[in-house]
């Protein structure tokens, strides 16, 4: 039977029960002064962000059991106060506009990703050996711009562990296989990295980070295949490497796939997204008081309807064969809710710039004469993105660039290209990161590979990915 997770509702139940209590006021949304706000605002975003990255380590069972309930606790503790202080009609404005403007879309497109995804099963086994892992890790990134670092984990995370269950080293292969695909590989388009969807929402052109990110990510990529090889060569070449045959959990088998059908929804997934980002209708829809462009609605119901689709006509054996769950989204659905909504002040005081409450970070990020340092760019948002989630970290810094999309992808493109390279890249220097890290490392687990610890992981990054991070800032930055 297909694992299913049911999406209690006891986590939000507080936090849309006050939407649903303004919704009067909505029609009458003020706006939040940037230039007013003191920096104790920020203080539910820093809580969201501080829970996801410590408590699942400091106290796992009280977190997984609850952490809808924590996530929404830091969300009202920025509306409450919010209703109390500038009134009900600008704590409801700023719930609808990020509800409808901003974690729909970014939701959806992340669910019509992992249910298509989670459609395809490549079943049979071969041979663990050098080159076809290298094989698989190519495929893997080139495949993760498709259809995103979640999809393209999900979907060769278990035919790699399989092909390579008859070594005895093996934490490797899984280490280099979340710096590639489950991080860089998604560098190239916004279907690739939560960030960088957030960035297309914002009014990011679709192709532009294919053209302004692709010479760093071919960089990174090529490095990290090379070095890759080279370990699992050094492994696999020990006498002790590979366990007699008869103990190997899965022979070789040959190769088929499971719910093909979902390669050409994949392909709708690219040409909504697409259409949405090339077709400027002029025609807006006013929901609750937000006003969404009519190719943004077409967009999202037609990613609605391509994940219908495909729970439909995807043969029970492909979900199965994937372990397919809603565990996951149902997770990252709650904690999205909770960053989008405390978000909104850290937002609006960086777009105040230098009368703002962050000034410091714009001072940091800038030089003597108020322009940008894109090599601080590149490390700020990368260091933040290794320790909090790399989405609400490109949001902080797009808008600490000023947040003008047209002036970021023009004089201030290599600002822009910093933030995104930081962002991708760097939520591999640590498990939680990126979200797909930790999914990798518990599939793994599950599978009896021996994985390393929160700080044996880091050992790995800062030995590989710190000095190609390094040499970066001096080709690109």
């Amino acid at each position: 039977m297909i694992q299913t997770h049911v999406i209690r509702p006891a986590g939000f139940v507080y936090l849309f029960a006050l939407f649903f209590l303004l919704l009067p006021a909505l029609s009458f949304a003020g706006d939040l002064q940037g230039s007013t706000l003191s920096a104790l605002w920020s203080v539910p975003f820093a809580g969201v962000l501080i829970s996801i990255a410590f408590a699942p380590m400091l106290m796992p069972a009280i977190w997984h059991a609850h952490f809808g309930k924590i996530v929404a606790g830091w969300s009202l503790a920025f509306l409450l106060p919010c209703a109390y202080v500038f009134g009900a009609d600008v704590a409801s404005g700023s719930v609808a506009h990020t509800l409808f403007a901003e974690y729909l879309p970014f939701m959806i497109l992340l669910s019509s990703l992992f249910v298509i995804a989670g459609g395809i099963c490549l079943n049979g086994n071969l041979h663990g050996t050098p080159e076809l892992n290298a094989g698989l890790l190519m495929l893997g990134t080139l495949l993760a711009s498709v259809m995103g670092t979640t999809g393209a984990a999900m979907l060769l995370v278990r035919p790699l562990i399989r092909a390579n269950d008859n070594r005895r080293h093996v934490k490797h292969v899984m280490v280099f296989f979340i710096f590639l695909v489950a991080n860089a590989g998604g560098a190239l388009t916004p279907l690739g990295d939560p960030p960088l969807f957030l960035g297309f929402l914002q009014g990011v052109d679709f192709l532009w980070t294919l053209k302004h990110l692709a010479q760093p990510t071919l960089f990174l990529c090529l490095s990290l295949l090379v070095i890759f090889y080279l370990i699992d060569r050094h492994y696999y070449h020990n006498r002790e490497e590979e366990r007699p045959l008869q103990l190997d959990p899965t022979p070789d088998s040959p190769l088929s796939i499971d719910g093909k059908f979902n390669f050409l929804l994949l392909f709708g997934v690219v040409a909504f997204v697409l259409i949405s980002g090339l077709w400027k209708s002029g025609v807006n829809i006013l929901v609750l008081g937000v006003s969404i462009a009519l190719e943004n609605v077409v967009r999202d119901v037609g990613l609605l309807l391509l994940l219908v689709t495909s729970l439909k006509l995807t043969p029970a054996s492909a979900r199965l064969g994937n372990e397919f769950s809603w565990a996951p989204m149902a997770e990252v659905a709650k904690i999205f809710a909770a960053i989008f909504i405390t978000i909104v002040p850290v937002i609006t005081m960086l777009k105040a710039g230098e009368a703002g409450a962050f000034s410091a970070v714009i001072h940091v990020v800038s030089d003597a004469q108020g322009q940008p340092v894109n090599a601080m760019y590149f490390w700020a948002s990368g260091l933040l993105s290794s320790f909090l989630d790399n989405a609400p970290t490109y949001l902080v810094f797009f808008n600490t660039a000023g947040g003008d999309p047209v002036a970021l992808m023009g004089p201030l493109a290599g600002t822009l290209a910093a933030i995104s390279c930081g962002s991708v890249f760097m939520g591999a220097n640590s498990y939680i990161g990126n979200a797909p890290n930790m999914m990798v490392k518990a599939i793994a687990e599950q599978r009896g590979i021996v994985m390393p610890g929160f700080f044996a992981y880091m050992a790995w990054s800062c030995g590989i990915l710190l000095p190609l991070f390094a040499l970066m800032t001096f080709l690109f930055f």
